[in-house]
């Protein structure tokens, strides 16, 4: 089964979390932060990002911030939101060609599934999988696994280190994407088994095994 992160991986989900950052800091007479931060912190839990842009050690202060940045990011937020290009079709080709596929996010699960219906994208996935505040990825992961929703066949796809980081944890194979908002040293210091420049890539996973000579088709000099 394709796992696959959401933000940085199939959308680009900045100019939501970007705005919606903001208006919760300020709320709270925080100043705002600027687009190269906000980038920085695009993949981890929200709960990890308002205690690292606010300084805040109390759960109560993270969790209103958090509430606060919920409140305009599901009122808006999330159509300030877009689908990186070619990610519809292949999804759409490896759906007919019968790869299971998921979704795994930080993200809380309702605003995960508003976004994929916005691109008409839900169909394609047997269960989306979202986080909240106190969770993360390889927690979600774990869960996965021992719930039998994911195997030692299963390839985390993400953008960032948190998503190679996760799928290790828990026996998974990783593959970073070159798209979003991790760095190439970030991503590559995970070492993941594939490297996908394109999402045209995926469509290079199209047998039962993943065979990992495929790295060397997928990867191309950096």
């Amino acid at each position: 089964m394709l796992l696959f992160d959401l933000d940085g991986t199939l959308s680009d989900p900045f100019e939501g979390i970007w705005r919606s950052i903001n208006f919760a800091l300020s709320c709270f007479g925080y100043p705002e932060a600027s687009a190269e931060t906000v980038k920085r912190y695009i993949g981890p839990p929200l709960d990890q990002t308002m205690a690292d842009l606010t300084g805040a050690t109390s759960e109560a202060d993270v969790k209103r911030l958090v509430t606060k940045y919920r409140e305009r990011y599901g009122d808006i937020g999330y159509t300030e939101n877009t689908v990186y290009p070619g990610v519809p079709e292949t999804l759409a080709t490896l759906h007919a060609a019968g790869i299971a596929m998921a979704v795994c996010t930080s993200k809380r699960v309702d605003f995960a599934l508003r976004i994929l219906d916005l691109f008409g994208l839900n169909d394609y996935f047997r269960f989306v999988d979202g986080g909240d505040i106190g969770i993360e990825k390889w927690q979600q992961i774990a869960a996965l696994r021992a719930h039998g929703q994911a195997g030692a066949d299963t390839l985390m796809i993400g953008d960032r280190a948190v998503d190679l980081i996760a799928a290790r944890k828990n026996g998974l194979r990783a593959g970073a994407v070159l798209w979003g908002y991790g760095s190439v040293a970030e991503l590559m210091a995970e070492a993941p088994e594939y490297v996908f420049h394109s999402p045209n890539d995926w469509l290079q996973l199209d047998s039962a095994s993943f065979d990992k000579q495929l790295l060397t088709t997928l990867s191309r000099p950096l």
